[in-house]
């Protein structure tokens, strides 16, 4: 397998070995640094991830849970492929299954939450100029924050899972021209001032919009019909 570089060099020493390899494995698949479809060969991996098969492979099988590989049989592992019809599917659920989850947290959410949603959102603004992993966590944060307290831990797995899966296409769509041109940093604001009025409705229609929105400059970038 080819990388630019080493992948494995940021990875904290205090993680352990699968949990370090399934980590780097996985923000490599997001970010599309290990592209769709490409074969995950254990022997190349475990040269660039400096480590031994048994953890590889560990890895290789969490992501395949997770939906980012796909196990091919006798053939061994690949990157799951992107197409249209997923990419509607994840966008569709992420949509039903968030607005479920927003429209308990900001009736449940107490002055905690609205002050770790707030943090979250400034730490997400501070990072916008930072590197775009160290952004995407801060955004992935935000969006979890809003759903914090919903107090219900499958369904924010479910979200968190449909979030990784939407992200792999959101990091297409960074690349293109037009999508510079929106305003994000104002749709993550009125998300924000929404949920701390506790106007579920709104909240609901404005998150509901940002995520299309991204959808629609997806699609247009990618040249789905």
């Amino acid at each position: 397998m080819k990388t630019k570089k080493d992948i494995s060099s940021k990875q904290p020493a205090t993680e352990s070995t699968t949990l370090r390899a399934y980590s780097t494995l996985r923000q490599a698949i997001i970010t599309g640094e290990i592209q769709a479809g490409e074969k995950l060969k254990v022997e190349s991996l475990k040269a660039s991830l400096a480590t031994g098969a048994s953890p590889v492979r560990e890895a290789l099988s969490l992501l395949t849970s997770d939906q980012l590989v796909e196990r091919r049989d006798q053939r061994g592992f690949r990157v799951a492929c992107v197409s249209k019809e997923q990419f509607e599917e994840v966008l569709s659920l992420r949509c039903k299954l968030e607005l479920l989850a927003l429209s308990v947290s900001i009736t449940q959410g107490d002055t905690h939450w609205e002050e770790q949603l707030v943090l979250a959102h400034h730490h997400m603004v501070q990072s916008h100029a930072q590197p775009s992993d160290i952004f995407e966590q801060h955004h992935k944060a935000f969006h979890m924050a809003l759903l914090a307290a919903c107090e219900s831990p499958i369904l924010l797995r479910f979200c968190e899972q449909l979030y990784d899966l939407n992200i792999r296409y959101r990091y297409l769509a960074i690349r293109s021209d037009n999508y510079a041109q929106r305003d994000v940093a104002g749709e993550h604001k009125a998300i924000l001032d929404a949920a701390i009025a506790r106007d579920d409705v709104a909240a609901a229609d404005l998150l509901t919009s940002h995520y299309r929105t991204t959808g629609s400059y997806l699609v247009g970038l990618i040249g789905w019909n």
